[in-house]
């Protein structure tokens, strides 16, 4: 069992930064991979990030150059840095995470509506509101 607790959301003006975390409630060093996905009311949830073992990343197109995720092993911590930010990034947004396969790859199955399906844990969210 894998406990994530999401923390960082916060209300912010279009153009302006946040960093979302996401605190692990085990040893994470290159055993997990993780995933930010986010949901607005009325809309589907999409995948926005994907960081598959230990350092490979894939982005959803409309926060490419503008989104960053990482991870820090000592502190089993993970990170969506948010840059940029637009009106259209209000979401809650949510961090999800799976053992990680190395015979297999995340990456490219950010777009596939089985994406979300493929993570069994899943923290409770926090909100992001951009304004203009």
């Amino acid at each position: 069992q894998v406990d994530l607790v999401e923390s960082g959301g916060d209300s912010a003006q279009a153009g302006g930064s946040l960093r979302l975390s996401c605190a692990a409630s085990v040893d994470i060093l290159n055993r997990y991979s993780f995933a930010w996905f986010r949901q607005d009311s009325g809309k589907e949830r999409e995948g926005v990030a994907v960081i598959d073992g230990p350092r490979y990343t894939n982005y959803a197109d409309s926060v490419k150059g503008r989104f960053t995720i990482s991870k820090d092993n000592a502190k089993n911590t993970v990170y969506l840095q948010m840059n940029s930010l637009k009106p259209e990034d209000t979401a809650m947004y949510f961090c999800a995470a799976v053992l990680y396969n190395p015979k297999t790859s995340l990456l490219a199955g950010l777009y596939a509506p089985t994406f979300a399906s493929r993570f069994p844990y899943w923290g409770r969210g926090t909100q992001v509101t951009v304004s203009s």
